[in-house]
């Protein structure tokens, strides 16, 4: 199981990923992504569940037309853990 990051390190984490706060109310980060059309939301959708399929770590996410929120925490470690921030990375990359 991995270590959660706590105090100075996730806020070192999360400074280094574009727009990725606190979900309020639970240990995990969160992010919405706004696409142009619905076809580019569910097409980086489908990007993002082949890398976090490879990965074994799955998001939380929520799909309205353009818009995709995610939530992600390692629930067998408790919280935010260094896949949490890889993920992240990643989905950002993916967003362009």
């Amino acid at each position: 199981m991995a270590d959660t990051l706590k105090g100075d390190a996730l806020t070192d984490a999360l400074a280094g990923l574009d727009g990725w706060r606190d979900a309020e109310g639970r240990d995990a980060i969160a992010k919405t992504f706004t696409f142009k059309t619905f076809n580019e939301a569910f097409g980086w959708m489908t990007r993002a569940a082949l890398v976090a399929e490879k990965m074994d770590h799955h998001p939380e996410w929520f799909n309205v037309y353009n818009r995709v929120e995610v939530t992600l925490s390692s629930h067998d470690a408790g919280g935010v853990t260094e896949r949490d921030i890889a993920l992240a990375r990643t989905m950002d990359r993916l967003a362009g």
